[in-house]
Order: structure tokens, then C-alpha cells, then sequence
């Protein structure tokens, strides 16, 4: 059976362990993908240029993503709920922070802080749900994931609305308390399985028979290998990303109205981030049907047609929307499929850390989009930077099916084979 549970212990409600990590992650998105309603109006009042506003936001996406295994750590010795609670409290501070800030130097100090607290909060929340889920792994850090990734949603408009009636500053604080408060206050809540609590995995997904610490991951192969495919994936899905309107505005429709009034870019930018969001619960939900590698080649296949078609043909309004959406459908379920790969072969217990270890190519690839601009400069038009996002991803699938599945293959092979010794030693 896949599902086995201590006997000696009551089953507890892990569904209640998915909920709280989602509606904390939620909490924190707007961190992220709210930041850009305040970048004008912090602009308006103290004239310091959005370039140089725009460096706050940097910061935030170095310490959210390089100090997650830290946080991780933290997590696999200690348990989730403090790590969470300091998550929540630095969210607080951070925000309340900004709406007082009235200098560069202490805008980055809170984007810091910020970061940190949300690095807390999310490599907390998947690493407990890649630990409660053995059985569904990529269903449940899809849907944490999903949290983070369409969890504005839920406060963008109430944050412009306030900005326009109050002030941004008045935004910062009050949101910034009360998503802190809602943190801090679900954390006590979240806990880490006993051993024997949590469901194994079933047999499709190849999971490994021994727990890997930190140390011991990092001599294998197959985490380099994931390594790289993440950088690739997440380097192309990033460029999209932050250049999605520029490429709307140079294809000529920006101003192209297509639905009651709405442009083509609105149309897409909201098609696309229900996409993104969508795609992190359903390709692990695929991924735990099917097996993580046998997903990925599909997707990341999948991917490397749409960035093709939207060099191709997304010159048209229809055309762009689509493409553009399947772009965007084809690359956010890296943050499902990679943490749960990570933990099948690594194993649940120091799943935080390794999760957060890994989780640290998103911050790697991030370094590389800039460098689309200056391919797009060189060359003239954006054909080029799609060409090379459409070899990525065709890498990054290969390496799924002939690189990745059988490296894990040896691996879990010679840990059971391990484990087998040592019993018999016994």
C-alpha cells in the first residue's frame, strides 16, 4: 500500500496543513506582484526615478530566493511554525517600514526584510506540503505554489483603491500588519509529519528509500541536472514575464482593443497569470499520474512550441493572446514539478532545505533575462530571443527523459539496494 500510516497513530488532517500553508502564501504574494501598484506613487512623491525604486525590488528577489535553504534549515531542525511566525512578523515590519521610508537606503533595508519574510513563509509552506503529500507530492505543491503565484489577485484592486483614497503609504501599513498579523496567526496551526504519519509515494513516481541530508544531495549527480533544467525553464518564463508588455508594444498592440473595450495586453496579462497559476496544481497533479520526468518532456515540449509560435505568428492580436497564455501555462509548474522531484529523490526529511536549495536557480535565472534585451537589441526583433528560449526548453525536455529519469533510476536502485545491506546487517 502507498498510503501507510503508523498505526499506532491517529491520522491527522493534513488537508487542514494544505489549507493554512496556501492562505499563508497568499498572504505574502502581493509582495511580489503587488509591488508594482506603488512604484508610481512612491515615484510621485519623492522624485527618486523607477529605476532606482525598482532596485527595492531586486533586493526582495535576492532574499526571498538565496536564504530559502537557510530558512529551510531552520524548518527540518526546528518545525514550521516558528520559522513561519518570524515570517509573518518581518512582513509586518518590512511594510510598515515602507510607509515611512523616505530614503532609497531604507527602502532597500525593508525590501530586505521583506524578502526574508517571504522566503520564510514560502519554502516553509511547499516544504511542509512536499512532506505531508507523499502521495499526491506535485498536486500539493502545485496548489502551495499556486497561492503564491495567483494569491494577488485576491488584494491588488483593494490595494489601488486604497493607494487612491488613502495614500500609498497608508496601504503599506495597513496591509502590511494585517497580511503579517493573518501569518503569524496560522502559524501555530502548521507541523511537520512524525514518522510513519505521512503517505509514501506510489511506486510510478521512483521515490528514494533513504533520507538525503543537505550534504549528501549535493554529491549526487541527478541534483545538478535538476539544477540546470531549472535555470533553463525558468530563465525563458522570466524573460516572458518582465517582457511581455514591451513585446505586445512592439509588435503594435499595446493599444489594439480586442474584448469590450479591453487591449490586447490587458486581455493577455490576465489570461496569462490564470494560466500560470492554473498550471502549477494541474501538471502536478499530471506529474503524480504519470511520473515527473515523462511530465516534464511534455510540458517543456509543449513550452518550446509556444515561445516558437509567439515569434512566429503572435503578431496578431488573437494570436498573441493565445500563445502568449500557453507560454505563460507551460513554465509556472516548474514550482511544482521541480520541489516534488527534488523530494522523491531525496527524500522528505530535510525536504525544506533541499527544496530550498534547489529553489535557488529561479534567483540564478533571473540573472539572465537582462541578457534578453540585449539580444533583442542586437539582432533587431524578438525572433531571435524566442529561437533561443525555444532550444531551452527542447534541453530542458530532453534532459528530463534521457539525463534526469535515468540518473534517478541508479540512484534509488543503489539506496535501496543500501538499505537492503543494512538490514541484513542487522
Amino acid at each position: 500500500m502507498t498510503r501507510s500510516l503508523r498505526s499506532d497513530t491517529a491520522p491527522p488532517n493534513r488537508v487542514l496543513q494544505l489549507i493554512v500553508g496556501i492562505i499563508c502564501m497568499v498572504m505574502i504574494a502581493n509582495l511580489q506582484y503587488g509591488w508594482t501598484l506603488f512604484v508610481n506613487p512612491i515615484d510621485a512623491r519623492y522624485h527618486w526615478g523607477r529605476a532606482a525604486i525598482q532596485v527595492a525590488f531586486s533586493i526582495f528577489v535576492a532574499t526571498e530566493t538565496w536564504l530559502v535553504p537557510v530558512e529551510g534549515w531552520f524548518v527540518d531542525r526546528f518545525g514550521p511554525r516558528i520559522v513561519v511566525a518570524v515570517g509573518g512578523v518581518l512582513v509586518a515590519i518590512a511594510w510598515s517600514i515602507d510607509s515611512i521610508a523616505s530614503s532609497l537606503p531604507l527602502l532597500y533595508v525593508a525590501a530586505a526584510i521583506s524578502g526574508i519574510g517571504a522566503g520564510a513563509v514560502y519554502g516553509t509552506c511547499v516544504g511542509n506540503a512536499l512532506k505531508w503529500w507523499g502521495d499526491r507530492r506535485g498536486l500539493a505543491a502545485g496548489l502551495t505554489a499556486a497561492g503564491f503565484g495567483a494569491g494577488a489577485a485576491l488584494t491588488v484592486v483593494p490595494i489601488r483603491e486604497v493607494i487612491g483614497a488613502y495614500g500609498y503609504e497608508n496601504a503599506f501599513l495597513w496591509f502590511g500588519l494585517v497580511q503579517g498579523a493573518i501569518v503569524l496567526l496560522l502559524s501555530p496551526l502548521l507541523r511537520a509529519p512524525l514518522p510513519g504519519q505521512a503517505p509514501t509515494a506510489p511506486p510510478r513516481i521512483n521515490a528514494s528509500a533513504r533520507d538525503y541530508t543537505p550534504i549528501e544531495m549535493l554529491k549526487t549527480p541527478a541534483i545538478y541536472v535538476l539544477y540546470v533544467m531549472f535555470v533553463l525553464v525558468a530563465a525563458s518564463g522570466l524573460m516572458a514575464t518582465a517582457q511581455v508588455a514591451p513585446i505586445a508594444k512592439d509588435y503594435g498592440l499595446s493599444s489594439t482593443v480586442v474584448f469590450l473595450g479591453w487591449t490586447t495586453l490587458t486581455v493577455a496579462l490576465v489570461i496569462d497569470n490564470i494560466l500560470n497559476g492554473l498550471a502549477r496544481p494541474f501538471f502536478g497533479w499530471i506529474s503524480d499520474q504519470i511520473g515527473r520526468e515523462n511530465t516534464m518532456a511534455i510540458v517543456f515540449s509543449l513550452g518550446a512550441v509556444a515561445y516558437w509560435l509567439l515569434g512566429t505568428i503572435g503578431n496578431a492580436p488573437i494570436a498573441f493572446i493565445v500563445t502568449a497564455g500557453l507560454v505563460f501555462f507551460t513554465w509556472g509548474e516548474i514550482f511544482s514539478l521541480f520541489p516534488a522531484t527534488c523530494t522523491d529523490s531525496y527524500g522528505a526529511k530535510y525536504a525544506t532545505t533541499n527544496a530550498g536549495l534547489l529553489y535557488t536557480a529561479k534567483g540564478m535565472a533571473a540573472w539572465l533575462v537582462p541578457l534578453a534585451n540585449v539580444l533583442k537589441s542586437h539582432t533587431g526583433s524578438w525572433h531571435a530571443v524566442f529561437v533561443v528560449a525555444t532550444i531551452m526548453n527542447l534541453v530542458a525536455a530532453g534532459a528530463a527523459l534521457f539525463v534526469l529519469k535515468p540518473l534517478r533510476a541508479a540512484q534509488g536502485t543503489a539506496s535501496a539496494q543500501a538499505r537492503s545491506q543494512m538490514r541484513a546487517a542487522e
